[in-house]
């Protein structure tokens, strides 16, 4: 206690300096602790954009269909493969896809046209849900039609405008059709935005001439089921059809998620380092301030070990206060971003975009108990490395010449 106390009092002979120095690390430690909740905030909106919105943790398709977007190749199983799914504890849909063409007055466009079933979408997805215009493909009406941002706004079409639509159907005939507009979505990603076409499946199989026809099973464990269980699952149903989780149809995504860790360490280090050399001056000054009565010590038998420990013990009580401090500040400020977060539109009205994909204009942190205990940790372990010089600088001093010191 007597070791602690003096380390203590020591500290505060300049408190002016000590002050400057706690100030510099609890703010370290704090945008350390905020960083941390903003690039996990930013990784969780991602793949809550990739997974919850349309695409889910996992999607079958034929083989080979991703390459050629061939309406001749379809799942073979898709009622097992939904079963197995939801045998699974997860939620699953089934898609159809088709190309054409939209116009609507005097102007027209490519589109893709999905084929869904609305009320299995409103369960599993979130698509249904963030319709800003009307809704997604209203009540139960035939040829509704749900169109992309983009898309819409190129067509001039709003809500209640009609749509005609033209297509190669699946037994060589023209396909074509009048649609309503019942919904226009905000923008999601630039295939939904600029071509995206949701109607009925049982409308889709009329256009397209094509009964019974999926392209696609969506799978969506709400992040709760590891992707690989949900794929050991469909692999039996899925037979040679191709089983693709998040990562393998968005491997750009999945390896800035898994860069992230590594790359928020570094920051945290060279962040922490402009702390860490207001440590070493502090120590530094102090034991300059303090060589003649290091100098006494040492004649009266201290040993070397004993002038490091205690300059170290005085590194880690400051380096202990101010991330005490910090991590508080960090914590308060953490919580705020979470409840309110930052509001991007006005730097990107659009919202961020990666990948084609469009994430929200509202920046949300995420506090992790993993962001707070490594800033704290590592913030409190740069004061202690700092003090080595000064501490190792002082137990070398020639005790006869720093005691002739004024």
């Amino acid at each position: 206690m007597t070791v602690l106390s003096g380390a203590w009092r020591n500290l505060w002979r300049n408190w002016r300096r000590t002050f400057i120095t706690l100030a510099a690390v609890s703010t370290s430690t704090a945008i350390m602790i905020i960083s941390w909740a903003l690039v996990w905030g930013m990784m969780d909106n991602m793949k809550r954009n990739m997974t919850q919105v349309s695409m889910g943790d996992l999607q079958v398709h034929a083989r080979g269909y991703l390459a050629d977007r061939s309406i001749y190749r379809t799942v073979k199983n898709p009622v097992a493969l939904v079963e197995a799914a939801e045998k699974s504890g997860a939620k699953a849909v089934r898609r159809s896809f088709g190309f054409g063409l939209v116009s609507c007055g005097m102007k027209s466009a490519g589109a893709v046209f999905w084929g869904v079933d609305p009320e299995a979408e409103r369960k599993a997805y979130s698509l249904a849900s963030r319709v800003t215009d009307g809704e997604f493909l209203a009540g139960k009406s035939r040829r509704g039609i749900t169109l992309g941002a983009r898309l819409a706004k190129s067509l001039d079409a709003r809500i209640g405008s009609e749509i005609i639509a033209l297509v190669q159907a699946a037994d060589g005939s023209l396909g074509n059709d009048l649609y309503t507009v019942s919904g226009i979505l905000p923008r999601l990603n630039d295939a939904i935005d600029r071509g995206g076409v949701f109607i009925r499946r049982s409308d889709w199989e009329d256009l397209f001439v094509a009964p019974g026809m999926v392209h696609e099973i969506a799978v969506n464990g709400d992040g709760k089921i590891p992707l690989e269980t949900l794929k050991s699952a469909l692999a039996g149903p899925a037979g040679r059809d191709e089983v693709r989780t998040w990562r393998e149809l968005m491997p750009i995504i999945g390896d800035m998620l898994d860069m992230m860790d590594v790359m928020m360490f570094f920051f945290n280090i060279i962040f922490g380092a402009a702390a860490g050399l207001g440590v070493m001056n502090t120590m530094l000054m102090a034991t300059h301030e303090r060589t003649r009565e290091i100098g006494v010590l040492k004649a009266l038998g201290a040993t070397p070990f004993r002038i490091v420990r205690d300059i170290s013990l005085e590194a880690l009580l400051l380096g202990l206060v101010g991330c005490a401090i910090g991590t508080a500040l960090g914590i308060f400020a953490g919580v705020y971003l979470e409840r309110h977060g930052i509001d991007t539109a006005m730097l990107n009205a659009e919202g961020l975009r990666i990948s084609g994909m469009v994430f929200d204009t509202i920046w949300y942190g995420k506090l992790t108990l993993k962001g707070i205990v490594s800033s704290s940790l590592l913030m409190l372990g740069i004061c202690v490395a700092s003090a080595v010089y000064p501490a190792v600088r002082a137990a070398r001093l020639d005790p006869v010449k720093a005691m002739g010191r004024v």
